[in-house]
């Protein structure tokens, strides 16, 4: 008897994008639930204290648990269920799928980590990078509008 059987682990990357800014903000994790999404809101929160950030999620469960704390100067605006294509994050994470994983195997899952690892700081200090993926004119129009 021949099997093929495959085992599935999972590393997951919290990450919010500014589109203006071209700024990127991310973080590997081994887990996603609420307090990880909180861990990464206030990682977000004290990498940009002077800021009031409003940061699109999507309708994750970790995303909108009750029990999530959200810190002072962030809200968190909730997509329509299916609609990735409103989020700008959603074509990061095709860059980083094209650029660091494409028609790739690992054997390991540290192997993944490490190249999300090396990929993303790179992907984030590429500001002209990030705007031109995430500005959509709407976006940029709808953010200028309200200033």
């Amino acid at each position: 008897m021949v099997n093929n059987g495959y085992e599935r682990q999972f590393v997951y990357v919290y990450g919010g994008v500014s589109p203006i800014e071209g700024e990127l903000d991310w973080m590997i994790c081994p887990k996603m639930n609420t307090e990880r999404m909180g861990d990464y809101l206030s990682q977000v929160a004290l990498a940009h204290p002077r800021e009031f950030i409003v940061m699109v999620i999507d309708g994750a469960s970790s995303h909108v648990a009750k029990d999530l704390v959200v810190p002072e100067n962030i809200r968190l605006l909730r997509l329509p269920a299916y609609a990735p294509e409103l989020n700008p994050q959603e074509h990061v994470w095709d860059e980083v799928r094209e650029k660091e994983f494409p028609n790739r195997v690992f054997s390991d899952l540290a192997s993944v980590s490490g190249q999300l690892e090396r990929g993303l700081p790179q992907l984030a200090a590429d500001h002209e990078r990030l705007r031109s993926i995430t500005a959509w004119p709407w976006i940029v129009s709808l953010i200028l509008n309200a200033n």
